[in-house]
Order: structure tokens, then C-alpha cells, then sequence
């Protein structure tokens, strides 16, 4: 986690990455991709609790027989409550998803965030 507001999330017991969250601040999460090998995150994720604002690439090793980096989702919640977004990395020729990452994303009102 490097920030309030940008996650890779805590890790749970269970494997679930665990991301606090306000309504006034939206979360980024981020996956590593080699899009040399087709890689490709897919998120599943309600809608009605978060929407997604962005979905970047930037490349950190690149020529012309590599291409991989850092994949960044910006969600804004828009509900109280505990969302899960499940991101499964897909490839081209594959039916199956050959990694799964799961995020919670527990979304209190900033008056309460912080306070114990």
C-alpha cells in the first residue's frame, strides 16, 4: 500500500487482498501484466458499488520482443459497505483463467475513516 487512496491491498488470511476506502476518494489497484505472453486482467465487480474511471498500462519493459508492465484500475466507491472485485488474468487462446486475484474493498464515510 503506498498511499490512502493507492492499494495493492493487505493480504488476508484467506488470500483476499483487503483495501479501506472512502466515498470521497477513489482506490487504485495494481496488476502486473506481460502482454508478450497475451496477458490480459479482466475485473468482475458490482457496479453498484464501484465504478471503474480508469484502466491503464504503462509499459516498464518494452522492444521489439517484450512488452510488460503495470496495469492500473481506479475505482471511485459509491456505496457503504464491503465490494469485492475479482480480476482474473486471462489469455487469448486459453478458455480458463490462469490466475485469479481477489480484492475487498471495505467503503466507510469519512467522518468514520481513521477513527477508532
Amino acid at each position: 500500500m503506498t498511499s490512502s487512496h493507492d492499494h495493492d491491498g493487505s493480504q488476508a488470511s484467506d488470500g483476499v487482498k483487503v483495501i479501506q476506502a472512502t466515498l470521497a476518494r477513489p482506490i487504485q489497484i495494481h496488476l502486473w501484466e506481460d502482454r508478450t505472453r497475451g496477458e490480459l486482467w479482466v475485473p468482475t465487480y458490482d457496479p453498484t458499488g464501484l465504478s471503474l474511471l480508469a484502466d491503464d498500462y504503462l509499459c516498464i519493459a518494452g522492444n521489439n520482443a517484450v512488452d510488460n508492465g503495470r496495469r492500473t484500475f481506479e475505482f471511485q466507491p459509491v456505496k457503504l459497505g464491503t465490494h469485492r472485485v475479482l480480476f482474473e488474468k486471462r489469455l487469448g487462446w486459453k478458455f480458463t483463467a490462469e490466475d485469479r486475484r481477489v480484492f475487498e474493498v471495505t467503503v466507510s464515510d469519512a467522518s468514520s475513516y481513521g477513527s477508532a
